[in-house]
């Protein structure tokens, strides 16, 4: 059966708008799919190993075709852990809030971890980079409160919405959904935007 993994980058809990959107997502595909596996990693619940001068020299030691020994074995090895559990999952849900135009420090620091060679991607001198998992899916739940697509640039840029769609392209994932709340909170009815990003929530998890 399908297994579905929340990766949740919000540390608001009930005040959260993406972990709340997030909700509405898992709540409907439950429904749906009442016989799939879902599951929700916390990146806050210090389960998220560093990714630090042992991981990278360990990194570093398997680009140049050696084995990691030592400090960086344990390093890698956390690594691989980590990557084991994500890649074990055919379908993911991103939980993003928007944090200085970017990602939150916590969701890159997964990134970092997971996307090793040999297990997010290949390398190849001649061709470049190979994304390896394929075959999945993904969605993004992605929330602002300033930032918005048509707004002035002194209400912010998104590198958010960008560097998701991007790393997940790269590591092989091409089928991946978004939905979207950036209310103008200075001039816009915000509750009538939650209503909409709701519903969007489940018309995504509908199709999922």
């Amino acid at each position: 059966m399908p297994r579905l993994l929340h990766v949740s980058a919000s540390p608001r809990g009930a005040r959260s708008e993406s972990l709340a959107l997030a909700t509405t997502f898992l709540d409907t595909y439950r429904e749906l799919h009442p016989w799939d596996t879902v599951d929700t990693f916390d990146l806050w619940d210090g389960t998220l190993p560093e990714f630090g001068p042992s991981a990278a020299a360990a990194k570093m030691t398997i680009f140049g075709g050696g084995t990691p020994a030592g400090a960086e074995a344990e390093a890698w090895a956390r690594a691989r852990a980590t990557f084991e559990r994500f890649d074990s999952y055919d379908r993911y849900l991103f939980s993003v809030p928007m944090w200085n135009a970017g990602i939150p420090y916590v969701l890159k620091q997964f990134i970092d971890v997971v996307s090793q060679p040999g297990m997010v991607f290949g390398f190849d001198p001649a061709s470049g980079y190979t994304g390896l998992l394929t075959g999945k899916k993904a969605a993004l739940v992605l929330t602002s409160a300033v930032y918005g697509p048509g707004r002035p640039a002194s209400f912010g840029s998104d590198f958010q919405a960008t560097y998701m769609r991007d790393w997940l392209h790269w590591a092989g994932v091409r089928e991946v959904d978004e939905v979207h709340f950036r209310p103008d909170l200075a001039t816009a009815d915000a509750d009538a935007a939650r209503v909409r990003a709701h519903e969007v929530a489940r018309e995504t998890a509908a199709k999922f």
